[in-house]
């Protein structure tokens, strides 16, 4: 069994076979299928067009800032995680961006979500990195339970969003920004 995997077939009765392991080059058709998946449950648009490359670049160039597992059980995709290095300006330091994290419904309460966190996790340890920072939606009860349960706390804080585009660049309503040296 490669090093890089997770046995979780132990620790969940409902999936004698589960394992989880990192994403493969193989693997990103299912990666963008449960990344669908995880849109339509946030009620979120998403558009799988060039999405395959577009990962496979953020996962397997030699630049890679992503890093994202799947959990496995046979030949059956359970749902995955997937997290990128960041740096937090008030701490000074790096902590992983867990930017996904999510399960089909037949894995949900089965231990798979605590596995594939515990792989979240095993990379900031082996990077030498001491917190891990992501958010959910606040209607969902389930995952914040979870996280609670985990030891995981609440920081209240709105996530915004804002496209940027060329058209944006007054940013409506706002005195366009020029940028140069000053005289």
């Amino acid at each position: 069994m490669d090093a890089a995997v997770i046995d979780i077939g132990p620790a969940s009765s409902a999936f004698a076979a589960a394992c989880i392991r990192p994403v493969r080059a193989g693997d990103l058709a299912v990666l963008v299928e449960l990344c669908a998946e995880h849109a339509a449950f946030e009620k979120a648009e998403f558009d799988p067009a060039g999405k395959a490359e577009a990962l496979g670049t953020a996962l397997f160039s030699p630049c890679a800032r992503l890093h994202a597992w799947i959990a496995w059980d046979g030949d059956c995709a359970l749902g995955y995680a997937a997290a990128s290095g960041e740096f937090s300006t008030w701490a000074a330091r790096e902590y992983l961006h867990l930017d996904c994290l999510f399960l089909r419904a037949s894995a949900r309460g089965c231990g798979v979500g605590a596995a594939l966190l515990q792989a979240v996790v095993a990379l900031a340890q082996a990077r030498g990195i001491e917190e891990l920072q992501w958010q959910t939606p606040d209607w969902n009860a389930a995952a914040i339970r979870f996280y609670r349960r985990l030891g995981a706390r609440a920081k209240t804080k709105m996530r915004f969003a804002l496209r940027a585009e060329p058209d944006q660049a007054s940013l409506r309503g706002s005195a366009p920004i020029t940028l140069g040296v000053p005289t």
